[in-house]
């Protein structure tokens, strides 16, 4: 197999990973999270979403964490917007990133976010036109983009056209999300390929839940076929408010752990993640999704979790 010299970590446990714990985490408590993962090096966090509080109340006053941030140079703070009052509040937030999601699967779109697809394509580039203006930088994500809860199999053809037309509008970048984590390297690859087919492999990044614990194997494929930029929780938070039976999000220190092992640079430091990841973990009163950070536990109170006969 050949892999990038160098990937780069999007961290989403801010956003993506606590936008589905039943716990309201305070925004003191998000601005200190997102302090710590910025201090291990990772140059991209998402730092929350300006969508229905109604629907989406964990994502409550993600004005105050954009306020209360300590903005660090080559640090990127990206925000979730579903609609045009989603980039106005994140404009009047001083955001200087925003994020759109799209679907690949009319059933899941029509559910999230009430619209079709054609719909929400329409709204983004209306919301795309009006950021490029502002001079704000746009990411693009693609659910369902490897099946949907509601519709089953979802064809890369589907997954290639949504792409593309959210790069047209002005996304730099698309990522494309395994919803659901039932994704397998056979199909990932099949799936980058027929993407690849209107888009350059630079702009696209992966989004892996670990559903079937296939997301470490599927980034694997994914890096095989060119793709440099991935998706990942803290703690492996996560899942999807609106997809039953989605589990969480690859754990961050997992695919460090993994991309360290295979010599890969990300400029990210294990020991501070795994210390970012601990204190969310408290506060949420939960234990820990990361394999990686479980045995390094165990091998630090002295436990053997090798028994021999």
């Amino acid at each position: 197999m050949k892999f990038p010299k160098r990937v780069r970590l999007v961290e989403v446990g801010p956003r993506d990973g606590l936008q589905n714990e039943s716990r309201i985490v305070p925004a003191e408590v998000r601005i200190e999270l997102i302090e710590r993962l910025a201090e291990t090096g990772l140059s991209v966090i998402e730092a929350g979403a300006f969508v229905s509080v109604r629907h989406v109340p964990q994502m409550a006053e993600t004005e105050r964490v954009l306020a209360g941030l300590e903005r660090r140079p080559g640090v990127r703070y990206p925000v979730l917007v579903p609609n045009l009052k989603g980039l106005e509040a994140a404009l009047a937030a001083e955001a200087l990133e925003i994020a759109v999601f799209a679907a690949a699967s009319e059933t899941f779109s029509r559910r999230n976010i009430n619209a079709s697809i054609a719909e929400s394509l329409e709204r983004y580039r209306e919301i795309c036109a009006l950021a490029r203006r502002e001079g704000i930088h746009i990411r693009g994500y693609v659910s369902c983009a490897l099946g949907c809860p509601f519709e089953g199999p979802v064809s890369p053809e589907a997954v290639r056209d949504v792409a593309a037309a959210l790069l047209a509008m002005g996304c730099e970048e698309v990522s494309l999300g395994d919803t659901i984590g039932i994704g397998t390297p056979g199909k990932t690859q099949n799936l980058i390929e027929t993407v690849l087919q209107g888009a350059p492999v630079e702009k696209i990044a992966c989004h892996f839940h670990d559903t079937y614990g296939q997301a470490l194997a599927n980034i694997l494929a994914a890096m095989d076929s060119g793709v440099a930029v991935f998706d990942s929780s803290v703690g492996g938070l996560g899942g999807c408010p609106f997809a039953p039976g989605a589990a969480g999000n690859v754990a961050s220190e997992d695919l460090l752990y993994m991309l360290d092992g295979l010599g890969i640079e990300t400029g990210v430091n294990l020991e501070k993640l795994t210390a970012a990841g601990k204190f969310i973990c408290d506060v949420l009163g939960r234990p820990t999704g990361s394999k990686v950070v479980r045995a390094l536990a165990a091998k630090k109170s002295g436990a053997n979790p090798i028994h021999e006969e």
